[in-house]
């Protein structure tokens, strides 16, 4: 049995458990935007995909400059200190998936499985599959334990298994 790291097991549960992020994109006058986006992990690609509406603001933000953030946390719980909960921001690259592609029908699926409610919205004309290449991380696993995730621990976590 190969031996996980603690920390990065942490992370994965993260990933696992929680299934919205606050996404940061930028408007066109260069301030940021930050709206809530449910998401999934795709395990083939390594990435993390959401599903947007071409309505959305965000949308248009990340298909103008494809350089966003995410902040994945676990909610707040009554008695337990805010500073403590363990937290992720990531930074990377969002690229739509071509409508039909091998791309999107892996990130339909990947989607699909971890959200089965919404199969009517991937028939949407204008909902799109988004793509996002996590370039590094910032993992903060409890007050004052913060720690930058480095590309090959990111890929363990994305891929699923130690």
């Amino acid at each position: 049995m190969t031996h996980e790291p603690r920390l990065t097991r942490e992370l994965r549960n993260l990933f696992e458990t929680n299934r919205v992020a606050a996404l940061a994109t930028t408007q066109d006058d260069g301030t940021p935007f930050v709206s809530m986006v449910p998401f999934a992990v795709e395990r083939q690609l390594l990435c993390l995909v959401i599903h947007v509406s071409g309505l959305a603001a965000h949308t248009r933000y990340l298909q103008a400059r494809s350089q966003v953030s995410l902040l994945v946390m676990v909610a707040e719980t009554p008695g337990n200190a805010v500073h403590d909960l363990p937290r992720a921001t990531l930074h990377g690259h969002a690229s739509v998936a071509e409508r039909g592609s091998v791309e999107w029908h892996a990130c339909k699926a990947t989607y699909l499985k971890r959200y089965p409610d919404v199969e009517y919205m991937t028939e949407l004309g204008d909902f799109s599959f988004v793509i996002i290449n996590v370039d590094s991380a910032r993992h903060v696993s409890g007050f004052g334990a913060a720690r930058t995730v480095d590309k090959e621990e990111l890929k363990q976590v994305l891929r699923g298994t130690p």
